[in-house]
């Protein structure tokens, strides 16, 4: 069972994973009725209950990769108000420079690709991800709500913990 706040909030974690100026990014396009169908993303899914946000991204990219978590970067908080129609999705998001294992290309989601990071804006992606995805590889922890309608961006703000 997802984790999910007092006031309803489900809560994900979103993982890059980064290796020689690439990231592993997941093309959405196995699983039915994916709201994110045919776009990428970085890894990651719901928290589990009594999970914390850096279990959830462990678990989660050996889940979806095979790969073992040996260092993760908190990167920041991003809030998408009623995303999928209904719920808010309180998002952790962290970058991950050291792993260990093979890539499993049996991910149920999907298909797990290496992307040049200066490449990453030109796939199709959420809007908001073109907007903090920059933010990845700096040094700032970022605070974020993106507000989409129909899956477009209609607004968003982005501010920064520790500049």
């Amino acid at each position: 069972m997802p984790s999910v706040t007092p006031d309803g909030k489900i809560l994900f974690t979103l993982v890059y994973i980064v290796k020689d100026g690439k990231t592993l990014m997941l093309h959405r396009v196995k699983k039915k009725n994916d709201i994110h169908q045919d776009k990428y993303n970085g890894l990651g899914g719901k928290l589990e209950a009594g999970e914390s946000p850096l279990e959830c991204c462990i678990r989660e990219v050996k889940e979806e990769s095979g790969l073992d978590v040996k260092k993760a970067f908190f990167k920041g908080h991003l809030l998408f108000p009623k995303f999928d129609g209904e719920n808010d999705w309180m998002t952790f998001v962290y970058r991950v420079d050291e792993f260990e294992g093979e890539i499993n290309q049996d991910c149920v989601e999907g298909n797990l690709i290496w992307i040049d990071n200066d490449k990453l804006t030109d796939l199709p992606l959420w809007e908001g991800d073109k907007i903090f995805l920059k933010y990845m590889f700096k040094s700032e922890i970022f605070d974020g709500v993106f507000h989409y309608e129909n899956g477009k961006l209609v607004e968003h703000k982005l501010s920064f913990l520790n500049s």
